[in-house]
């Protein structure tokens, strides 16, 4: 891959020269490809091109959600246009003028949007309760409010895959169901998809992009609900994990792409009321004894 001006997006103008790094990029590339095509993200016989909204914090993740997607869009196997769009929630402290300056240096098409959600939410909120589920909600109905109105197919998020593995078991320990965030979906009211493009990406590996790119990274603590989450108990608990038997994580992912209902308890995924065995005529000769499986 080369990175001269006539060669490739302005986003990845300046990227180190390494091989380690370009390793790490083509790593994410093939990771992000790989869930596109798995999950069915791109309809090739479509009569149209389809519009992504992609949406962006300012976070490293979604920052290499942005340059891996123009990657492969530039490189012509993503045939989508892209809008970036970055909702800002009113949150103390937010650098409004970060993401909108970088855009327009880069050339890529957004929309920003002011909704401030934040005060609504400390408003309902009782004290000492985290902000995020209804902050999450709020930014969700405005972002899909924003996708129509732009004419999107999709709104594409930045979701990575230690994101899923946090939420499996965040529903494992606290909600007691077997679920997590699914690298695709069709939103309430059916007009929409819901996209996660980076479900194969380890965080790290986009910590480690982002960073190597110099992105402006925005925080994601400014509205102070971040500390002592349940999900940072469970992020901690995997870290450990991973610590003592490095590869954990991608074993834990990969269960999640081979789940077997039959060997689960839930009676509304697997008839088991309607198993039954094959008769079988015994004879005296106990060799002729079927096997037990």
């Amino acid at each position: 891959m080369l990175d001269d001006a006539d060669d490739i997006h302005p986003l990845f103008y300046g990227a180190p020269k390494t091989t380690e790094f370009k390793k790490l990029r083509k790593r994410i590339i093939q990771n992000v490809r790989e869930a596109v095509e798995q999950y069915g993200m791109v309809d090739r016989e479509a009569s149209e091109t389809p519009k992504w909204l992609v949406c962006l914090s300012g976070g490293k993740d979604s920052y290499t959600l942005l340059a891996v997607l123009y990657e492969l869009k530039w490189r012509g196997l993503l045939p989508v246009d892209l809008l970036a769009c970055n909702l800002d929630q009113g949150q103390p402290g937010f650098p409004a003028t970060v993401l909108p300056a970088f855009l327009e240096k880069m050339g890529v098409p957004h929309r920003i949007e002011y909704q401030d959600t934040y005060s609504i939410v400390v408003d309902k909120v009782p004290q000492g309760r985290t902000y995020c589920a209804l902050c999450s909600r709020l930014r969700r109905g405005n972002l899909y409010r924003i996708a129509r109105e732009e004419g999107c197919s999709a709104v594409v998020l930045g979701h990575h895959r230690d994101d899923i593995l946090e939420t499996f078991f965040m529903n494992l320990f606290h909600g007691g169901r077997l679920a997590t965030m699914p690298p695709k979906l069709v939103n309430e009211e059916g007009d929409l998809f819901l996209y996660r493009p980076l479900a194969h990406v380890a965080e790290a590996d986009c910590e480690k992009f982002a960073t190597a790119m110099q992105y402006p990274i925005i925080p994601c603590d400014l509205c102070g609900s971040q500390d002592g989450l349940q999900r940072q108990q469970v992020k901690a608990i995997l870290d450990g994990w991973e610590k003592n038997s490095p590869g954990r994580r991608q074993v834990m992912f990969r269960a999640l792409t081979n789940a077997r209902p039959s060997h689960l308890l839930d009676s509304a995924l697997f008839d088991f009321k309607g198993l039954e065995i094959k008769s079988a005529e015994f004879s005296s000769n106990p060799m002729d004894i079927p096997k037990l499986d």
